[in-house]
């Protein structure tokens, strides 16, 4: 047996699955999972970490399932640029781009992409679709109905009605006043045991709650509780389970409930699997699914995580708004000491930066206290951060915000996040 019919045998299950959880209808899939087969096979002298062997699988069945609806898009006489909308969408970092809509279209039967696209895209009235297709506008309206259902029921990160404020009005509605002032003395070394970007450290009996602020206004926009609900395994890997419940600050009867496993251990804090409900499906994406995964909650080689002893590495390097870095794929240093005073308090902190390690174009300040705590977050965008879909640059956008000088260009402050362990 050759060695890709070895790691065929042991890994191309998980293709298999991929393929046909995207693709319901069974001939397609087998089809569409022989393409990946022999794809794979023509460029695996190509592949020189043969580790990775799993990984490059499944993107191979990513572009062939994308390859796939794009025939689908045109038999159905729907665009691709239709299919290729981006919307924002929280992970593990913030708000990232993510093609939400074109996922949740290829999750739904022919019919249902047919109706939605002449209704929404097309806006024609339902009695010209009836004209279209050849069926009674009665049959269009039921269909109609039902597609719009299903099509909510597959968006990640469905909303439920949530009838209880419960807790979510703990922090205020705007961002208190604060201030940051550079220390002379030396950055301490810190033991860090949050989640990156969502600040719950995932220990069973921990809760938190956060919220985020648009800056200039410094009106709060969301808030997060979370809590560790218990122990849990991925793959053997031992963990906690822990919640989330998201709300607009204005509007917290409309909840999204996320759930997540991660893992702390003495050396590194991660994620290991993320929960999407697709319908009456909950469907885990974990750790070992590469692209899939990594994008949005992975970081660190092999998704270590993020360490948790913290001390300056010399990485990255600060003068004021002056910051200059070394040319490294993960980029996360402690750049200087600060006494932050926020809601009538100071704090002697340390300031972690993140640099683009995860979403290009996004650098973070985490100021942290000595029991590793952050007491505030903050956000800056590259000036040209997704500038197809603003159509301007961010120093046109938001002049009054703070900027930072990184390696030569300018980055935006966009928003802030505090969290109740400073309330």
């Amino acid at each position: 047996m050759s060695l890709f019919e070895q790691l065929l045998k042991e890994h191309g299950v998980v293709a298999e699955r991929f393929v046909k959880f995207r693709i319901p209808l069974k001939a397609d899939a087998e089809d569409v999972l022989q393409e990946v087969y022999a794809l794979a096979y023509q460029n695996f002298a190509q592949l020189k970490n043969k580790d990775s062997f799993k990984f490059w699988l499944i993107s191979i069945a990513r572009n062939k399932c994308n390859d796939y609806f794009r025939k689908q898009a045109v038999r159905l006489e729907i665009p691709i640029e239709a299919l290729e909308e981006k919307q924002f969408t929280d992970s593990r970092y913030g708000m990232t781009e993510v093609s939400v809509l074109q996922e949740t279209l290829e999750k739904l039967g022919d019919k249902d992409r047919q109706i939605l696209y002449l209704y929404f895209w097309k806006e024609l009235p339902q009695a010209e679709i009836a004209k279209r297709l050849e069926i009674p506008v009665g049959t269009v309206k039921s269909r109609l109905h039902t597609a719009k259902q299903n099509f909510k029921k597959q968006y990640p990160g469905h909303r439920d009605e949530d009838k209880g404020d419960k807790a979510m009005k703990r922090l205020p509605e705007y961002l208190p006043t604060y201030t940051i002032e550079a220390s002379t003395e030396a950055p301490f070394p810190v033991k860090w045991e949050e989640l990156m970007g969502w600040f719950l450290v995932p220990k069973p009996g921990e809760e938190l709650s956060w919220g985020m602020y648009d800056i200039p206004s410094r009106k709060c926009n969301h808030i997060y509780d979370l809590k560790v609900t218990g122990k849990a395994k991925v793959h053997g890997i031992e963990g906690v389970e822990l919640t989330a419940r998201e709300a607009s600050y204005s509007a917290k009867k409309e909840v999204i409930n996320r759930t997540f496993v991660a893992q702390l251990t003495d050396t590194h804090c991660r994620f290991l699997a993320s929960l999407r409900t697709d319908g009456d499906v909950r469907n885990y994406i974990t750790f070992l699914d590469g692209e899939e995964f990594m994008p949005n909650w992975g970081f660190g080689e092999d998704n270590c995580g993020n360490e948790t002893n913290l001390s300056p590495k010399g990485d990255i390097k600060r003068e004021g708004q002056e910051i200059t870095s070394l040319d490294k794929k993960f980029l996360l240093d402690i750049v200087g000491r600060y006494t932050v005073t926020i809601n009538g308090k100071s704090y002697d902190t340390i300031c972690v930066m993140d640099i683009e390690t995860y979403n290009a174009g996004v650098v973070s300040e985490q100021f942290l206290d000595k029991n590793g705590r952050t007491i505030l977050w903050r956000r800056f965008n590259r000036n040209d951060w997704a500038y197809d879909r603003y159509g301007k640059l961010w120093s046109e956008q938001l002049p009054e915000n703070e900027q930072l000088i990184i390696n030569g260009q300018t980055y935006v402050q966009w928003y802030d996040c505090i969290t109740d362990y400073i309330i």
